[in-house]
Parts: C-alpha cells; sequence; structure tokens
C-alpha cells in the first residue's frame, strides 16, 4: 500500500526536472499521473517510465495558462481515473534581466507561465471540488503551488520571476483561508534541486557527485515533501510555505509585523527618519539579503 493509493494528481511541467521527480515519487506511492508539459514528447516519456514500472499515467501537452484548455486537462484526467484529489503546479519559466533591462514580452511571459498557470488549473479544480462538497459528498483534496527563494527573498536579474513567486506565495494562502471550508488544503514549496534552470546559473553548485556521496542537489529529495503534501496524511496542513533542498525541509516565516514604535500623536516628517532608522535597527534581518 502506498501513501497515495487510490488518488489521482495532476502535475504541471512534469516532463523534466522537479517536475518529472514528482510524477515519479508519485507514481511509486500509488497515485495515477497526469503528467503535464507543453513539451509533449518529454511528457510521454515520463509516463513511458511510469507505466513500465507498473503504474498508471497518461501525458497531457495542454495549456495551463488558459482556462479552456486547461479544462482540457481536468477532463482527461476524469475521463482516465475518475477524479482528481491533488494538484503540483510546477511549470515555470525564466527572462532573466536587470529590471531596467526588462521588456514587456519578458515580464508578460513570465507573469503568463507562472500567475495565470496558477490560477487557471487551480480555479478549475477548486470550482469542481467545491460543486460536489456543496453536494454532500466528501472531498479530501489538496493545492500544491511553487513559489522561490527568489520570491521570498529576492534576487537580482529576476524581478519579472521574484515578483510572480512572491505573489504565488500570496496567492497560497488566500487559497488556504478561503477553500478549506470544502475540504481543500492549499500548501506551497520553494525547492532547491538540479534542474535545467539551476544547471544553466550555477553548474558547479548543483553538479551530481562523482564518490557515491549523498547527492544534495537530487529533485527525488525534494519530492518526498510533495508525496506527503498530496496524499490523505497531509489533511491537517494547509496554507503554510514550505521550502526543501537536500535532507532540509523548513516552513518560511513570512511577512509579519515587526518592531513598533508608536509616538501616540502624528509624527512630523522631521521625526520620521530617526525613528525609521532605529526600526530597521531592531529589525529581524536588520539588513535585506539580496541575490539569496
Amino acid at each position: 500500500m502506498g501513501i497515495c493509493d487510490q488518488r489521482t494528481v495532476i502535475i504541471t511541467g512534469a516532463g523534466g526536472g522537479l517536475g518529472r521527480a514528482y510524477a515519479m515519487a508519485f507514481a511509486q506511492a500509488g497515485a495515477n499521473v497526469v503528467v503535464n508539459d507543453v513539451r509533449a514528447e518529454a511528457a510521454a516519456d515520463v509516463v513511458s517510465a511510469i507505466v513500465e514500472q507498473g503504474s498508471r499515467a497518461i501525458a497531457s501537452a495542454h495549456d495551463i495558462s488558459r482556462l479552456e484548455t486547461a479544462q482540457r486537462i481536468v477532463d482527461d484526467a476524469v475521463s482516465a481515473f475518475g477524479e482528481v484529489h491533488a494538484l503540483v503546479n510546477n511549470a515555470g519559466n525564466l527572462r532573466d534581466r536587470m529590471f531596467v533591462s526588462l521588456s514587456e514580452d519578458d515580464w508578460d511571459e513570465v507573469m503568463r507561465v507562472h500567475l495565470r498557470g496558477h490560477f487557471c488549473l487551480s480555479n478549475l479544480l477548486a470550482r469542481h471540488w467545491r460543486d460536489r462538497a456543496k453536494a454532500g459528498q466528501a472531498i479530501d483534496a489538496r493545492i500544491i503551488n511553487t513559489t522561490s527563494g527568489a520570491g521570498l527573498q529576492g534576487s537580482i536579474g529576476q524581478s519579472n520571476y521574484a515578483t510572480a513567486k512572491a505573489g504565488i506565495a500570496a496567492l497560497t494562502l488566500v487559497q488556504a483561508a478561503e477553500l478549506q471550508r470544502y475540504g481543500i488544503t492549499v500548501n506551497a514549496l520553494a525547492p532547491a534541486a538540479r534542474t535545467h534552470m539551476t544547471e544553466s546559473a550555477m553548474a558547479e553548485r548543483v553538479r551530481k557527485p562523482e564518490d557515491g556521496s549523498f547527492d544534495y542537489w537530487d529533485p527525488a529529495n525534494v519530492a518526498s515533501l510533495v508525496v506527503w503534501l498530496g496524499s490523505a496524511e497531509s489533511r491537517d496542513v494547509t496554507g503554510r510555505i514550505f521550502e526543501a533542498a537536500g535532507g532540509q525541509i523548513s516552513i518560511a516565516d513570512g511577512w509579519r509585523t515587526g518592531p513598533m514604535q508608536d509616538k501616540g500623536s502624528r509624527w512630523e516628517p522631521s521625526e520620521v527618519g530617526n525613528v525609521v532608522r532605529a526600526l530597521i535597527e531592531r529589525g529581524v534581518p536588520a539588513q535585506p539579503v539580496y541575490g539569496a
């Protein structure tokens, strides 16, 4: 018996990297897997690997950033497996530029894939699960979003990507608050692993060790958390932003009200500078870490 037996999961961007690792891990845990990727051949290759190990999967190359085509992904999943129980919004892209060098297309394309891509399938499935819940059926559904350390801390040269990922973190909190009443949990993950994007940016750092030691950057390390979040066992966890890399799992703290100074009356503009600098000194961290 696997932790996800009898559950069906849709995974976007599952033709390689983290998405492929998630797909393989969910299949090994007993789930039926919908492998979505705009690269049809890559999706088909992952399905073949899953079927060869005796599990069930179908490929999908439909566009996740349009409701019409996203609906086809849901329809195909329901047709093949009867129901959908979890969605992993993993697909993404990069258009790295310094902010002053960004074009309108650089901005819009990243927002389309990340933010619209997270919206469309989540919205369609949330409606589907809500309607079933209102009809009296028991729902135990999961949405797992993908944010990033860039979205949580900022990253030089990635203002479009970081903004999209920060938006996904905020979206997760709102979804969790609104959808819990229907039996839907929503969490997000900021993963660090070897992918095409990380190999392009820091190939030496993420290289697989040749001595057989623990492969910190193996995407399968992150997949364990994602599979658990997609299982029935995680029903009591929602509205959390996780960070995962290697053997490490942490929960991001997020924005919160920090140090405060209350005068009890209106501040004069000439007084504000000293107050702000004092609050920054008391803050955690005292100075932001750019480019982390």
